[in-house]
């Protein structure tokens, strides 16, 4: 048994290029699906997973993630006088209380595990999670996270989110070998940062949720820049294998690629197809937007 986690680290000083002009104002984790941004999803994970202790890794030039977490008062009186008790309710309840926000700053853009490295003063010694916002992650069971906590509980060990991609696709993604999978989880023996497909160990690739033993501090602190001139979190878990279980779960869920256009178009039909008030509009847009193309209606 390991204690649960109840903090969790989101990285999100990334400058989000790839939707420029959009992101020139505003953060790529504010992104919206429907009506809530990214960065909503993945604190609502995280909650749901117990944690209460939500630390935001971002930089000097972010406010929009911290201004979106605090506290609304002119909107929040507005809503009140106008009887607005619905639109009220959701604009406080962004989190729910007994949670806390915590913001650090990574003042310099140098990689992923840099960024978690940023957060150990308000970790500390103790087990935590790291999600990353562009991976979104649908089901309509429990949560990712709440299903690899669970196991990491049960377990003690680290556990990482993954997921089969074709071969092509593993210069994109960190790259695990396993051994033999019980259920949903299997030991990895080996990860490897962003390798080609002629030497990629397998196809099962890392996406962005860690549940991670407090150990990862101090080797993050001894890891050298690796791909693209960064310090890799794959790297240090790399270390880690040799001294601790680090497991691979392959969450139930479908993921999203909200870091990519074409991802973020997929999770907006999908949560549009799937929202309690949205889905038979948006069907039938749908239907109206093919059959102007002339193709035949959605199944």
């Amino acid at each position: 048994m390991s204690p649960r986690i109840r903090k969790a680290v989101f990285p999100v000083a990334g400058l989000g290029t790839r939707f420029l002009p959009a992101t020139k104002t505003v953060p790529k984790e504010m992104l919206p699906i429907i009506d809530r941004p990214l960065i909503q999803y993945a604190v609502d994970e995280a909650i749901e997973a117990g944690c209460d202790t939500l630390v935001f890794v971002t930089n000097r030039y972010k406010h929009a993630v911290a201004d979106y977490f605090d506290k609304a008062y002119e909107l929040e009186q507005k809503l009140e006088r106008s009887g607005k008790t619905e639109q009220l309710e959701l604009v406080r309840n962004v989190l729910p209380e007994g949670v806390r926000a915590v913001f650090v700053t990574q003042a310099e853009a140098l990689g992923l595990g840099h960024a978690v490295l940023c957060a150990k003063a308000v970790i500390g010694d103790e087990p935590f999670a790291v999600l990353l916002p562009d991976d979104l992650i649908w089901n309509r069971g429990p949560g990712a996270l709440k299903q690899m906590a669970d196991a990491a509980e049960a377990t003690g060990a680290s556990m990482i989110a993954v997921q089969d991609v074709p071969r092509e696709q593993t210069a994109s993604y960190g790259i695990v070998a396993t051994e033999a999978f019980a259920g949903r989880q299997g030991r990895i023996r080996a990860i490897v940062e962003k390798p080609q497909p002629d030497v990629a160990p397998s196809n099962l690739a890392v996406v962005g949720r860690y549940v991670l033993n407090p150990r990862i501090f101090s080797l993050l602190e001894s890891t050298k820049p690796g791909a693209g001139g960064e310090i890799q979190l794959t790297d240090a878990i790399a270390a880690l294998l040799a001294e601790e279980s680090v497991n691979a779960y392959r969450f139930q869920g479908t993921r999203f690629d909200c870091g990519t256009h074409i991802g973020l178009i997929e999770a907006t039909i999908r949560y549009a197809l799937d929202h309690e008030k949205l889905s038979d509009s948006a069907r039938q847009l749908m239907q109206n937007a093919l059959s102007e193309l002339g193709v035949e209606e959605l199944g």
